[in-house]
Order: C-alpha cells, then sequence, then structure tokens
C-alpha cells in the first residue's frame, strides 16, 4: 500500500516534495491556502541560479554597516521593530558571516544549488512549461573597474571550484546585448549557465498541474491544525480532516510559527521584498534579466512587464507594506534603462524565509517520526525546490542521497 503524505505549502518547494513523492508511487495531499505559486514564490526574480554558490553573507566591514544605518540604501532596509523582534537569529546571522564560519558554509550551500538545473530539467519538461524558461542566462551590472575586477576573481574562484560558467562584458560588448543601458554601467559578468523564466508563479502551477494530472491531489484551504495521533497525523482544515503516514512542512516563511505548535523553536526570520512592473519608453527593449550589482535591485523582462524586485528588508513577516525602497530602486533604474509607466495598482510583497547559517532544513523533525521539514531556503527557494524534492523523497524512502545531508539537518540548531 502507498504511503500517505500530505505536503504543506504549495510554493516551489512544496509543490516539487509533491512532485517527487507522487513520481514515486506516494499517495500525496497538497494543501495551502491560495492556489499553487501564489505566495512568495509569485514574486521573485525568476532566475534558477546555478552561479549562486555563495549565499548572501550579513556585511561585517564598518563602512558597509555604517552606510546601513541612515536606512537609504536600495539593497537594505530595517525597521527598528523587527530588528528587535529577529535580534538573536540575525546576530547568529552576522556570526556565520565572519571569514571562518562562512569558508565553511560555502561548499555545503553550494552542494545543492550544483544540483538546481539537473533537477528543474526533468520539471519543466513533465510540466509542458518550455515556454516560460531561457537558457541563455543573466547580467550582472557594474558601475566601477574596481568592483567588476573584485567580483570577477569571486567568479573566477567558482568556476574552478564548482564549474560556473561566465564571459566577462566590457562596455562595447555588453551595449552589443543591451542597446538602451545608460552611461553608468561601464561593464558586467554574463553568468551562462543559469536559466531565467518569464512567469515565476506560472513554472510553479505548471509543476503542480503535472502533480495533478499524475495523481496528486491539491486542497486549497486553511490549515486549522496539524497533530500526531498514535503513528499517524492529522491535517485539519476547515471542511475535512486529511490522515497521513507523514507530514511535510514546507511553508516557507511561516513554518517557524507553525511548528512552535509542535513544540520546536527555529531561529527563523524573513528578508523581505517587493516588486513592480513597468512598460518600456518606445523603442527601448530589455533583453536579459539584469542586476545593477553596486546599488541592489533587478530588472527582469516577463510576460507582465519588466519586472522590478527589491533588495532585502528586515522587518516582521505580517508588518505593513513600505513602498519607500522599490521608489528608490525605481528612481535609479530609471537612470539605467528607460522604464515606461507602473502597470501594477500596487507592489508587491512577499518574504523570504531564511535561517542564521544561511542553509536550508531538509530532513526529518528531531522528535516527532514522520513529521518532515524542508524551509528555510533565504533568497534560492525558486531555484532549490527541485532539488529538496529529490533529495527528500530520497530521504523519506531511506535511499542514498546525491549529496551529504548532515549540514542541512534540523537538530543543528
Amino acid at each position: 500500500m502507498a504511503r500517505q503524505t500530505v505536503v504543506l505549502g504549495a510554493g516551489m518547494v512544496g509543490v516539487c516534495i509533491a512532485w517527487h513523492l507522487r513520481q514515486r508511487g506516494h499517495d500525496v495531499t497538497l494543501v495551502d491556502r491560495l492556489e499553487p505559486g501564489r505566495e512568495t514564490s509569485f514574486g521573485n526574480a525568476g532566475i534558477i541560479q546555478r552561479e549562486a554558490v555563495r549565499p548572501y553573507p550579513f556585511p561585517r566591514d564598518i563602512k558597509t554597516l555604517l552606510s546601513v544605518l541612515p536606512n537609504r540604501r536600495v539593497d537594505i532596509r530595517y525597521r527598528l521593530a523587527g530588528m528587535i523582534n529577529a535580534a538573536s537569529p540575525l546576530l547568529r546571522y552576522w556570526m556565520n558571516s565572519a571569514p571562518k564560519a562562512y569558508q565553511k558554509i560555502v561548499p555545503e550551500y553550494a552542494s545543492l544549488i550544483q544540483l538546481a538545473l539537473k533537477t528543474h530539467g526533468p520539471m519543466i519538461e513533465a510540466a509542458g512549461a518550455e515556454h516560460l524558461v531561457r537558457r541563455d542566462g543573466w547580467l550582472e551590472l557594474y558601475r566601477t573597474p574596481e568592483k567588476l575586477v573584485a567580483r570577477l576573481k569571486d567568479a573566477e574562484e567558482a568556476r574552478r571550484l564548482y564549474g560556473v560558467q561566465f564571459e566577462e562584458l566590457d562596455r562595447a560588448a555588453l551595449i552589443v546585448k543591451e542597446p538602451a543601458l545608460s552611461g553608468n554601467i561601464v561593464g558586467a559578468i554574463h553568468w551562462l549557465d543559469s536559466w531565467t523564466v518569464a512567469d515565476p508563479g506560472a513554472l510553479v502551477a505548471a509543476y503542480a498541474q503535472a502533480f495533478n494530472r499524475d495523481g496528486g491531489r491539491i486542497v486549497q484551504a486553511d490549515i486549522q491544525s496539524v497533530q500526531q495521533i498514535g503513528d499517524r497525523w492529522q491535517v485539519k482544515t476547515p471542511s475535512e480532516t486529511i490522515e497521513a503516514d507523514n507530514v511535510v512542512v514546507a511553508l516557507g516563511p511561516w513554518a517557524g510559527n507553525w511548528l512552535k505548535e509542535l513544540g520546536y523553536r527555529f531561529p527563523t526570520f524573513v528578508k523581505r521584498g517587493y516588486h513592480m512592473h513597468y512598460a518600456t519608453q518606445t523603442p527601448a527593449k530589455l533583453n536579459y534579466w539584469l542586476m545593477d550589482a553596486e546599488v541592489g535591485y533587478l530588472l527582469a523582462p516577463m510576460n507582465a512587464g519588466v519586472r522590478l524586485t527589491t533588495g532585502a528588508q528586515l522587518d516582521r513577516l505580517e508588518a505593513l507594506a513600505d513602498a519607500k525602497q522599490l521608489d528608490a530602486a525605481e528612481k535609479v533604474a530609471r537612470s539605467v534603462f528607460p522604464l515606461g509607466e507602473r502597470r501594477d495598482e500596487a507592489p508587491w510583497k512577499g518574504a523570504r524565509p531564511c535561517l542564521p547559517d544561511m542553509k536550508p532544513i531538509i530532513g526529518p523533525a528531531p522528535r516527532h517520526p514522520g513529521l518532515w521539514l524542508a524551509f528555510g531556503h533565504g533568497h534560492q527557494g525558486f531555484t532549490l525546490g527541485p532539488a529538496t524534492g529529490q533529495l527528500l523523497a530520497d530521504m523519506m524512502e531511506g535511499k542514498e542521497t546525491a549529496v551529504d545531508m548532515a549540514p542541512f539537518r534540523a537538530d543543528r540548531f
């Protein structure tokens, strides 16, 4: 008899776990309050980042820290209440960003990133989603030669250690690819391996539809409670109680709060982000995904228009939106590329689920047999969803995994 599993959370991570389990013959129900791909996975930059072998560390040099204090930067903003609320995990994050600790984290993190393309590929094919995906990489823009040179040293190391492919573009080569860019940009790195997605939410929805076509069940409902009775699990929604052998918590930014009900206190915090879509000024056309690396925002030519995504805002998960960071990013972006009018009625707001050592939790819960955890992917849940699905399915079936999963154990906290 097939094992029964309920996956909580229908973002990229949860959908991919459900798909992998269903591919192996499990009886799987996917539960979320919204349709698949409509929360955090909806609003990201839409890059499957094969080049992102290093997680984002917390700035440690005094000059950068002092520049953050006035709270006017584009790449990072904060609210005092959010900083106080997350003080302990943020302090641990800062400590893990020290060179010695960070050097240990990078190869562990990179082991997941290296699986990104080979795990997305079969899912894209199964979902019939090739029309959403481009395989020509993205551009990381620089305004000063010195910072471009420094970044190229990092890129060379990433190529040597992790097989990341890239090309350096001087101003002339860059303008061939993006003729509408302003003179502020002196050069770029063209990351060649990474794939881009013209509608991130639609890709998650396509993966979910493939799961559903293969016999998986999708329930759109609020989760009222999760409890273990004997060796079985019960997930209650307003309309039914779903029983299962296993429950997978893939609730992204909400996972930490939900798991408190079961006695777990994981040091979760969020980095919030915003996006807005724009028209372009005729005859300008944006050809590639562009990151203004020295400022900290990204422009992406998506189906809905040119999407501008902001950097990080440190705040409480459910705090009211603050459009100032988006407004600041838009002002700078208009000086780089000729954006037209806004296309959305209001900015979209989401939150990246983070843990203080920059790595996700993937694996069994320490004290509850049949409870499995997959959250805390930070900036890379969209990139790492399929890899997480494959790895967790292997763990649940007692099979050997493609990478060492010890660095991602829940009991490390």
